[in-house]
């Protein structure tokens, strides 16, 4: 970070550009993976199987625990997704930076802090709202499938 940034918004903080072990799961693909037989189930699996990281962003977990939730569905999606990856200021400030290169559009600041999430710890990001993620590509963020 910049000493003479205390923000922290304008500095770019280090993106990890190693090949992802993990995987960081959005609340649409979360949801999505708990439905039994659906194609994200089975991607989900297939991760798994593989000895991927599976982890949740913490902006993400709590999107996901606002439900409604179906009987069994927050234990399970902890026993999926162990490890919670924290909202900081390193993460923050990504995300500020993304909403400005990405066109400041409203409403959008919470993708904006997931797709950071993603990007500082080196994740690809898994989501059903590929659209809303997309234009983060052009500034690193990884898409999984």
């Amino acid at each position: 970070m910049d000493p003479g940034d205390p923000g922290g918004a304008r500095s770019r903080p280090t993106v990890s550009r190693s090949p992802a072990r993990v995987i960081q799961l959005d609340t649409s693909f979360l949801i999505r993976a708990l439905v039994p037989g659906s194609d994200e189930a089975a991607t989900l699996r297939g991760w798994l199987g593989d000895g991927r990281d599976v982890a949740l962003s913490a902006l993400a977990w709590g999107e996901f625990l606002c439900g409604p939730l179906p009987e069994g569905a927050e234990a399970l999606a902890r026993r999926v997704a162990r490890r919670h990856i924290p909202l900081a200021t390193e993460q923050a400030a990504e995300a500020a930076r993304l909403f400005n290169a990405t066109g400041r559009r409203r409403g959008s600041f919470q993708d904006c802090l997931i797709a950071a999430t993603a990007m500082v710890a080196g994740a690809e990001l898994a989501t059903n709202d590929r659209a809303d993620f997309h234009r983060f590509t052009a500034e690193g963020l990884r898409l999984a499938r």
